[in-house]
């Protein structure tokens, strides 16, 4: 077994670094990492991970867009998000309720899908309950598993 830390960052491929940067850093907000001085990665902070902008033709692979829900970015209001979005000139689709949480989504500029999100309901205090899981599409949790850092085994 080992000890995980934390996610130190997701890497985010994009075809035009400089567009990504004014999409992350301007339209998105996310506060960008100053200390690194790369041409090819870029380093966006967004809470507690790291998100890594990078152009795959300099790091030996083939832009492929990361999978839909691999970035769900937390809001307080999904609904103001998706207004801000979209005066930006983003286009946001349609706000959806799953019974649990709200949420929209929207590309990057290189194709990647993001997804606002805000959780509105409490996680299950229970262990883990099938049916839950099924009509909601999120597993229960309990605030003991929320909390400790992860290991994988």
């Amino acid at each position: 077994m080992i000890y995980v830390e934390r996610v130190d960052y997701i890497r985010v491929p994009v075809t035009d670094i400089e567009q990504a940067k004014h999409f992350y850093g301007e339209v998105l907000g996310l506060e960008q990492n100053t200390k690194l001085r790369h041409d090819d990665w870029i380093e966006f902070e967004a809470g507690n991970v790291t998100l890594a902008v990078m152009t795959p033709h300099t790091h030996d692979y083939e832009f492929t867009p990361l999978p839909p829900g691999t970035i769900a970015l937390r809001v307080a209001d999904v609904a103001a998000a998706k207004a801000k979005l979209e005066a930006a000139g983003v286009q946001v689709n349609d706000m959806w309720d799953s019974g649990v949480c709200h949420g929209a989504g929207f590309r990057d500029p290189a194709g990647n899908p993001i997804l606002l999100h805000h959780r509105y309901a409490p996680y299950e205090q229970s262990g883990s309950d099938p049916e839950s899981f099924a009509s909601t599409g999120h597993a229960p949790v309990s605030d003991t598993g929320a909390t400790r850092q992860g290991s994988v085994g």
